[in-house]
């Protein structure tokens, strides 16, 4: 993955990415500010900045090929095969616009037709995510929302049209230690229920040895150490990892062992 710099050269900012993350596990990229945890996502998302470009490698989901689609194959699939849920939702949710409207954006923008302005999905959402009172949720401005709401906003709108995979970058940063383990809580409990991948980016070792199964390390644009988080947190191999861990991180509270189909309970009478 190349960037552009302001005097005209191109930078390698990520390489060497070799991640497999299938349904109804979790698999955590893990490292350092600027490492490319993020612009990895974005670039699977089609949503790098027009200054960076996927310039080898591939990416599959489903067998399609994701890198190299053109932006309205992108934009058709992002939402509806695979979702993001964003570092900061604050920033990322629309200031002048009723959380139920902008769910029902995401809902009409891959299932359009002439449904009703309350629809029961915009209202079972909120629900989903454990967002009380939600018809009057639904009718509520952003600036009305706490942190913690903000994100269970943000996970209604990635989980709207039942996406495969799911990229949540950072889904717990700046909220109290409270609010992280029910936003956490509320992942695995949605994974469950509807079987989806989940790539969970995050610099918290603790939070992977609790949410994940499989772990990638990930320092200056390349994955270093790769595995099952049960057997990187007990024998590390790479200096960085060790040097990631040194400050100890609990052992995982996930049953590796477990198949991923006695895992999910799909989406019952959801729909």
């Amino acid at each position: 993955m190349a960037i552009a710099t302001p005097d005209g050269r191109s930078i390698i900012s990520v390489q060497s990415v070799s991640l497999t993350v299938a349904p109804g596990y979790t698999l955590a990229l893990v490292g350092e500010g600027g490492s490319g945890k993020s612009t990895t996502g974005l670039a699977l998302t089609g949503l790098l900045s027009s200054k960076a470009a996927v310039v080898g490698g591939a990416a599959r989901l489903d067998g399609q090929e994701l890198l190299r689609e053109d932006e309205a194959k992108a934009r058709a699939r992002r939402g509806r095969d695979i979702a993001v849920i964003f570092q900061d939702p604050a920033s990322s949710l629309n200031p002048v616009q009723r959380d139920g409207t902008q769910m029902e954006e995401r809902l009409r923008l891959h299932d359009p037709g002439d449904a009703p302005p309350c629809d029961p999905w915009v209202i079972e959402l909120p629900a989903r995510v454990g967002i009380p009172e939600p018809e009057r949720r639904a009718r509520a401005w952003p600036h009305e929302r706490s942190g913690g709401m903000h994100q269970r906003v943000m996970i209604a709108m990635a989980i709207a049209n039942r996406p495969s995979v799911v990229i949540a970058d950072e889904p717990t940063t700046a909220l109290d230690v409270t609010i992280q383990a029910q936003i956490l809580e509320l992942l695995a409990e949605l994974q469950r229920e509807t079987c989806l991948a989940l790539i969970f980016v995050t610099h918290n070792l603790p939070v992977v040895g609790e949410v994940a199964d499989r772990v990638a390390v990930m320092y200056a644009g390349q994955i270093f150490e790769t595995g099952m988080v049960a057997e990187v947190f007990a024998a590390p191999r790479h200096p960085y990892t060790r040097a990631l861990l040194a400050n100890g991180a609990p052992p995982p509270l996930v049953d590796t062992a477990m198949g991923w189909q006695s895992r999910c309970i799909r989406w019952k009478e959801l729909v």
